[in-house]
């Protein structure tokens, strides 16, 4: 594309899957961003929860001029030693045993359920008696992804009636137990959840509500699948969200901050679920490539020796300054989420604060309707967290008096 084309022009030839705003951001450093016309914004948002290591990561950058100088794709008919170092190191994280590389949090997750369902007919093939069914269970809240297997477990109507019909699935509420039971005992192939919902306003499971789906999903031979593309990566404070909660899926899925920008996803399995799919099962023509990989690789070694403490500090101060916002506006209802992943409930408006912070210089997100979202880079410093509260503060207070 020329860049003298006009930018409505440009912009019309875009498909309309997105509402993007006015800026076109040119330069970044850590937190902040800088539009074409100089403008400065602190980024609180993090390319929806992706940009882990910020913009312009010194490390990062070096390293992918590196591979890009040497090699940028080889496919997965061959070997290259990024890819397998990174799947060693990502096994030792999320305590699993295989990975398969993809390019997005919702392709990690149509590989978990073609699993799940390989695993439920490959179990009819040698037990007749004793069926699995192909249907799935999810949680009503949950956001797997867009593409027609993913979508088919995201429950909101408005981005499933279009498409339909879709895989069987049946909807439980969150916390709802006795609802979980039930479902569970129609035999599914599966059960995906969220540990902390992202698209959902950030609802968190609790620790009894995980420990009792994976005590049922042994009980009725189901997998458990955790969708960790949000809250995974070390953005609630642990490497896997449900960590905290002492539960082990049989798979978890990964992306967003996994290669610090580029395109990465990642679904890594038990032992025995690693065996499932066969050659020409599924595929990716660049996942795991080797310019992703040696990102990634940067991102995890980045997170072992620092980030992971910066998050917990970070994410700790993050808590109290909200706390103290929610506490001095009637406003907000409550706080949510934990770690760098956190939202503030604002009842009818949430996207009107989105917009007052834009202005403001702050980029943050909304999450289902009612909720302001905030899921900032990990290298955020100190005065970066005290910054966006003082945004937030301010945004807060104009409000206050136009209510």
């Amino acid at each position: 594309m020329s860049r003298t084309m006009s930018s409505d022009h440009a912009t019309s030839q875009i498909l309309p899957t997105y509402k993007p705003k006015a800026p076109h951001f040119v330069r970044g450093e850590g937190c902040h961003l800088w539009d074409s016309e100089g403008k400065h914004w602190i980024d609180a948002l993090a390319g929806i929860a992706v940009n882990g290591l910020g913009h312009n990561h010194p490390r990062l950058v070096a390293a992918i001029a590196k591979q890009a100088a040497e090699v940028l794709h080889v496919s997965n008919l061959y070997r290259h030693p990024a890819g397998e170092e990174l799947a060693h190191k990502l096994c030792g994280l999320t305590h699993m045993d295989r990975v398969f590389f993809s390019n997005s949090g919702s392709e990690a997750n149509e590989c978990a359920l073609k699993i799940a369902r390989k695993a439920a007919w490959l179990h009819n093939q040698e037990h007749p008696n004793d069926m699995r069914g192909s249907h799935l269970v999810a949680l009503k809240g949950g956001f797997h992804g867009r593409t027609l297997g993913s979508l088919s477990v995201t429950s909101t109507p408005r981005y499933r009636e279009p498409f339909a019909p879709l895989l069987e699935c049946l909807f439980v509420a969150p916390e709802d137990f006795a609802g979980l039971e039930e479902a569970l005992s129609t035999h599914p192939a599966a059960l995906i959840l969220e540990p902390l919902q992202g698209e959902g306003g950030l609802i968190s499971l609790s620790n009894e509500f995980l420990q009792g789906a994976r005590e049922l999903c042994n009980q009725h031979n189901v997998v458990l699948i955790h969708d960790e593309v949000q809250s995974g990566c070390g953005r609630t404070g642990t490497f896997l969200c449900a960590e905290a909660a002492g539960v082990q899926p049989d798979i978890v899925t990964l992306a967003k901050p996994l290669a610090g920008g580029l395109p990465m996803g990642a679904t890594c399995v038990s032992e025995a679920l690693g065996q499932i799919l066969e050659p020409g099962d599924h595929g990716s023509t660049f996942g795991g490539g080797p310019l992703a990989s040696c990102a990634a690789l940067v991102f995890l070694d980045e997170y072992e020796t620092g980030l992971a403490q910066n998050i917990a500090a970070r994410g700790e101060q993050l808590t109290k300054g909200l706390d103290a916002l929610v506490a001095s506006s009637d406003l907000l209802k409550e706080r949510r989420g934990r770690g760098l992943m956190q939202g503030l409930v604002i009842p009818g408006r949430a996207a009107e604060f989105e917009a007052k912070a834009f202005e403001a210089g702050l980029l943050v997100g909304t999450s289902a309707g009612d909720v302001l979202r905030l899921v900032p880079p990990y290298v955020l410093t100190a005065e970066d967290t005290d910054s966006i509260l003082n945004h937030l503060k301010t945004v807060l207070t104009s409000m206050d008096t136009t209510s």
